[in-house]
Parts: C-alpha cells; sequence; structure tokens
C-alpha cells in the first residue's frame, strides 16, 4: 500500500515538473500555437508623431511588413500604437512609457518621434521610418553601419528634381514660397538643400517659419501676396494642415507643389515623391529582421532610391497650368 501511495505521488510530481518546465517567463500566446508549442508574443512600441495620409499608409505598410515576415498583431504580436498629435511633450512621453514597459522593439514614425524614442530607450531596437536625413537628426552617425541601437528608413527626395519640375510648370518662376516648421530638423534640411538649388536656378525662396499648428493658414496668406507659387517640404505639421494652405493657394491663384504623393493627391499640383505605403512595408520588414537576431550595427539605414512623378490633373486645371505631353509620359499616376 506504501509503495502504491509512493509511486502515485512520485509520478504527480514529476508532471508538475514538466508543467512548470515548459513555462516561459513571456507572455505566451496559446491561441497562435500547434499542439505542444507555445509561441512568444513580441511586445512592439508603435509611435506617430501626428496623423495624416503619408503617415499613415506608412503606419499601415510597417504592420503589413511585419505581418509578411511571420509576426502579426494578435497572434505573436502585441502592437502599443501611441499618437503624438503634432506635440513635441507628448513624443517625450510616449517614449519614456515604451522604455518602462520594456517594449521588444520600438517603431517610430516621422522625426520628433524618433529623436524621442532615440534618446529615452537605449537597451532595446528602435527603428524609425520617414525621417528625411537621420544625421541632421542625430539618430546615427553613419547610415551603412548605425553604432548604437537605432536604423530604419528615410524618406528624402531632391530638393533640385523638385524645383526642376516645379520651372516646367512655370518656366518663369522668380519667387517661390516655403511653408515649414522652425522645430523639425527634417523641414530645416529640405529648406536649405531647396535654397541650394534655388540660388541655381535664379529663384528666390521666401520662407514662413511656424512653430504650431495654428499658425499654417497665416503663413500660407502671407506668402501668396509675395510669391508666384508655394512649396509644400515633408513637413508633418503643414502636411496635416495641408487644406488651410490650399484654401489660401487658391483663393489667390497661386498653384502649391509638394514633396509628398497624398498631398498631391489632396490638391498640389505636382511632385516627385515616394511611395510611402511601400517605404512602410519596408521598415516593417527591417523591425521583422531586428527582431529574429539581425544587429542593428548590420542593418544600414535604407534610403528610397527612385521617386516617380505625381500629377494632380484638376489642381493643374484650377490654377491655370497646362501639363506638357512629357510630363504625361513620364508620370507614375495622374490623379483626374
Amino acid at each position: 500500500m506504501r509503495r502504491a501511495v509512493s509511486m502515485g505521488l512520485t509520478a504527480l510530481l514529476a508532471f508538475s515538473l514538466a508543467a512548470c518546465g515548459n513555462q516561459t517567463g513571456g507572455k505566451t500566446d496559446t491561441t497562435a500555437a500547434k499542439p505542444g508549442e507555445q509561441v512568444q508574443t513580441v511586445k512592439l512600441g508603435l509611435t506617430q508623431f501626428v496623423e495624416h495620409p503619408a503617415l499613415d499608409a506608412i503606419h499601415q505598410g510597417i504592420l503589413d511588413g511585419l505581418k509578411a515576415s511571420g509576426y502579426e498583431e494578435g497572434k505573436n504580436l502585441e502592437v502599443d500604437y501611441q499618437n503624438a498629435h503634432g506635440d513635441m511633450n507628448n513624443t517625450v512621453s510616449i517614449a519614456q512609457k515604451y522604455a518602462g514597459d520594456q517594449k521588444d522593439l520600438v517603431v517610430a514614425i516621422a522625426t520628433p518621434s524618433a529623436q524621442a524614442a532615440a534618446k529615452a530607450i537605449t537597451d532595446k531596437p528602435v527603428v524609425f521610418s520617414a525621417v528625411t536625413d537621420p544625421l541632421s537628426a542625430q539618430l546615427v552617425s553613419s547610415l551603412e553601419k548605425p553604432d548604437g541601437n537605432v536604423t530604419g528608413t528615410s524618406d528624402k527626395v531632391s530638393m533640385e528634381q523638385q524645383l526642376k519640375l516645379i520651372k516646367k510648370f512655370l518656366p518663369n518662376l522668380k519667387k517661390l514660397g516655403v511653408i515649414y516648421t522652425t522645430s523639425e530638423v527634417n523641414s530645416e534640411v529640405q529648406v536649405k538643400d531647396l535654397e541650394a538649388a534655388a540660388s541655381k536656378e535664379g529663384v528666390e525662396i521666401v520662407k514662413a517659419g511656424i512653430s504650431q499648428l495654428s499658425e499654417v493658414q497665416l503663413a500660407a496668406n502671407g506668402l501668396t501676396a509675395k510669391t508666384e507659387a508655394l512649396f509644400i517640404p515633408i513637413d508633418n505639421t503643414v502636411v496635416s494642415s495641408f487644406e488651410a494652405v490650399l484654401g489660401a493657394a487658391e483663393q489667390s491663384k497661386i498653384p502649391v507643389f509638394a514633396s509628398d504623393t497624398d498631398t498631391v493627391k489632396r490638391g498640389a499640383v505636382a511632385t516627385y515623391g515616394i511611395d510611402y505605403y511601400g517605404m512602410g512595408k519596408q521598415t516593417g520588414e527591417m523591425a521583422a529582421r531586428v527582431l529574429k537576431g539581425q544587429a542593428v550595427a548590420e542593418t544600414p539605414v535604407e534610403i528610397s532610391k527612385q521617386a516617380e512623378l505625381y500629377i494632380n490633373e484638376t489642381a493643374a486645371a484650377k490654377f491655370g497650368l497646362t501639363i506638357s505631353e512629357e510630363l504625361k509620359q513620364q508620370a507614375k499616376e495622374i490623379t483626374k
């Protein structure tokens, strides 16, 4: 009898130990596991500076890129999405929250969110997207071999190419207005590049620097009175309030050009721009490689190599501009 009881206790103890041995320190997603297998859930922080179509497209692309690489929300991926709504202080609070939560990886959309994440999080990988100049933003010291825990994708486009495009619509252009946020490093870099390109073309750049969203319309009104066209760089604050710029421009019959494709679809005349959804997917795939063990130092910053021509035919007509056959043939997409 004693021997039978002893054997029963031994078997129970062995079963208990086996059950304990299958547990892990992380969160387990049993719904995604096969019989007898447990899946570790990755905790991802996804921070976005502000909502506008280009950044929203990146956001979706990131999730789709991760899914294509084996990380799917609701299965083995837990996404904590936070939007700063264009507030610099919010970017810091979000980054500090992620640091405290010990996310496995943080993805930051746009320069202000990336800078805040890089400063607050030093022991986990940070992957950025839509950062125009990662070097000037001090996110990396080398594009080819990032030396910290930060890497990502850049949406930098050629200001020289943009200016040449504008002059194909306005050959006699002398004064071009540009609205930009003075606190956004990416915007300042673009304006400097634009000024350098303009000096070669004999065009004067008339600048209107803003510090907050409420100043966009006032800046647009001021520029339409003293320029022949407006240009919107990849500036998150200005792009998110593009309709205010467009309203002032349409009232004064001053055409607006942009740096991103979604702003063209919203009413700007044309741009040489990149596919932001595609950039987001590229970022998501990069993040997945890092999650799978690829070192950040072996993950170079990726810059879009090819910009495509996008034209808004309705906007061109509204501003009295003619689209040449040459441009029509080159365009990847013409919005009617």
